[in-house]
């Protein structure tokens, strides 16, 4: 009797342990920008990369280093905006919305690069996976992008401007998802829908 107890114990507790491991979500790990630059650079598939290059993203780090950043620092109590969490939470997807490095994957002068708005990319990064867009959606990427946007276009922002955007109907808001996904739109022409 004691060994078909010690028996059930011991499976209930490898399936137990089995679940929860299983039934547990892994954090995808980051990438870096260089891995997704080797397939979104490409001028027939849309040149992602060179969109996003040419972005205010891209540059986000580098603002950091102005003049303009630094006195808005200073209201805040920061001295040195490019190294400051507070700051680079938003302007540097190697932190990932934390105050601290999440990946030493992505460089930090990236600023705001591809996995900041999509997801980190380790999981859907496979060629066959991101050939279908449906099969890189299952497999974490973050599609439309543009649910990531708040998480640092919002009123937490210390250059937050609550009337920065004029709607269609004409409402001043501080944030408009249409207006600025047109800023940074780069569709891929061949990605299987």
């Amino acid at each position: 009797m004691r060994t078909v107890i010690k028996a059930s114990l011991a499976a209930g507790m490898v399936l137990w342990v089995g679940v929860g491991v299983a039934g547990a979500a892994e954090e995808a790990a980051y990438v870096g920008t260089k891995m997704c630059m080797m397939c979104h650079k490409k001028p027939e598939n849309g040149d992602q990369a060179g969109k996003w290059q040419a972005s205010g993203h891209a540059k986000s780090f580098e603002v950091l280093g102005s003049a303009e950043a630094k006195a808005v620092g200073a209201k805040v109590g920061v001295d040195d905006p490019q190294k400051s969490g507070k700051c680079l939470k938003c302007h540097a997807t190697a932190y990932a919305g934390t105050e601290g490095v999440k990946s030493e994957k992505v460089a930090v002068a990236d600023g705001v690069s591809c996995e900041s708005c999509h997801g980190a990319g380790a999981n859907y990064k496979a060629m066959a996976v991101m050939k279908d867009k449906a099969k890189a959606v299952a497999a974490g990427m973050v599609d439309p992008a543009t649910k990531s946007c708040a998480q640092c276009h919002n009123e937490q922002s210390p250059t937050w401007k609550a009337d920065r955007y004029t709607t269609k109907d004409g409402k001043k808001v501080g944030f408009d998802v249409e207006q600025a996904s047109e800023k940074i739109k780069h569709s891929n022409p061949n990605a299987k829908k």
